[in-house]
């Protein structure tokens, strides 16, 4: 079943998907995105943009669009440390023009990415599409086939960009990280007048961060890997009951969380391909690189992946070039910063947070780390560059073939 052809088929519709999308249409490529879902709205789905993401949005003039829209700003990174409040980052010095984090509900981003795209005439996105494999012809990709039986052809490429559970994983080199957490996820209503932002506390064998979505807090308490299991055998009130005792201004949690089914399970994951591209494919994003939520940087490690992937293969694409020689120039852009990001969060899993979250071995005494970032502001700078920008950051070089 024939269901049409383009320049470019990009499978997934998250953050890496839809940027690299409007990069390619801006470029004036044929591209169509592949969405399985018929919206965005996702549970596990970050929230935090970052100050590298929005330096891109203002190079492609959108920042004071994206800005209009429901977000909250974030300048300092705090934790509750066994009570005491704690600043151990400040990126409000960042030479950007948004010095700080924005808490947007991430399907309220790719609804702006979506926004602005569909303004393009060589976009397409297509909603509830869910892709079950590739289309290959003389060892190299050359489509994809759908869930209804159809085909899309890419007359160029193909990019994965659906996430760790991507089919173009098969046949790649997989480098398991590990991880020795897990995180419960739930919600709670949040008091409008509230302090809004991102809140971490940490006492003796309990993390809990709460993520501002405006109208609640979407939680995230870590456990160890595989215990949800047990939890759950326990019954639900042990969990609310940690809940309360770490955020008693909540009050009493027994209607909100009732049973277990308030509670949802994200198995934490952290690994990479060491190779991204085969001829007629190339994967990026979460793809590519599974991260752990420890930073909320996995979608701004996506979107420096789509810009970088645009910088190199748009302008050969517009020429009509074999582009197959250059899929692998993107891998060997990003994985530096892939291993530095990833190499971080293993180093807090395996060293801080599997130990906070074991009564018998979580530290009493605050780090030495912790306490100098507090005690100097200056300090506090180096922790917020790392998480507002990142390593080796992107900025937009492909062509834009649309009049501004």
């Amino acid at each position: 079943m024939d269901g049409g052809a383009s320049d470019v088929v990009i499978v997934g519709g998250g953050p890496a998907g839809m940027m690299c999308g409007f990069l390619l249409g801006r470029a004036g490529i044929g591209v169509t995105v592949l969405e399985k879902h018929k919206d965005f709205f996702r549970d596990f789905r970050g929230d935090t943009v970052h100050p590298s993401t929005m330096e891109i949005l203002d190079e492609l003039g959108l920042l004071n669009d994206f800005l209009a829209r429901a977000h909250n700003r974030i300048d300092r990174a705090t934790i509750n440390w066994f009570g005491q409040d704690l600043v151990i980052g400040d990126l409000s010095h960042l030479p950007v023009a948004a010095p700080f984090i924005a808490m947007m509900p991430q399907w309220d981003f790719l609804d702006f990415l979506d926004d602005h795209a569909e303004k393009l005439p060589n976009f397409t996105l297509r909603r509830e599409a869910e892709v079950k494999g590739f289309v290959e012809s003389a060892g190299r990709v050359t489509g994809v086939t759908l869930a209804d039986g159809s085909h899309i052809a890419a007359r160029n490429l193909v990019i994965a960009a659906d996430g760790r559970t991507s089919i173009a994983r098969t046949g790649l080199p997989l480098r398991d990280l590990g991880s020795p957490i897990d995180v419960l996820w739930f919600r709670v209503p949040r008091d409008p007048d509230s302090e809004p932002g991102l809140r971490a506390v940490v006492s003796p064998g309990r993390v809990l961060v709460f993520i501002d979505r405006l109208d609640y807090w979407q939680c995230a308490m870590v456990v160890a890997k595989g215990a949800a299991v047990d939890l759950e055998a326990r019954g639900i009130a042990p969990l609310r009951a940690e809940v309360e005792a770490a955020a008693p201004e909540l009050g009493s949690l027994a209607e909100i969380l009732p049973d277990w089914g308030a509670i949802k399970l994200l198995s934490v994951g952290l690994d990479r391909l060491d190779r991204w591209s085969r001829p007629g494919l190339l994967v990026i994003g979460d793809a590519a690189h599974t991260m752990s939520p420890i930073g909320g940087i996995g979608i701004n490690l996506a979107i420096q992946d789509a810009v970088a992937a645009a910088n190199i293969l748009a302008e050969p694409l517009t020429r009509g070039r074999d582009i197959d020689a250059l899929l692998d120039r993107v891998r060997a852009r990003r994985m530096f910063p892939t291993r530095v990001i990833q190499g971080a969060q293993r180093l807090a899993q395996d060293n801080l947070l599997s130990r906070l979250i074991d009564q018998h071995r979580a530290p009493r005494r605050t780090p030495l780390l912790l306490r100098l970032l507090n005690r100097f502001p200056i300090l506090r700078r180096i922790p917020g560059r790392m998480i507002g920008l990142g390593v080796r950051r992107e900025h937009v070089w492909s062509p834009n073939a649309r009049p501004d």
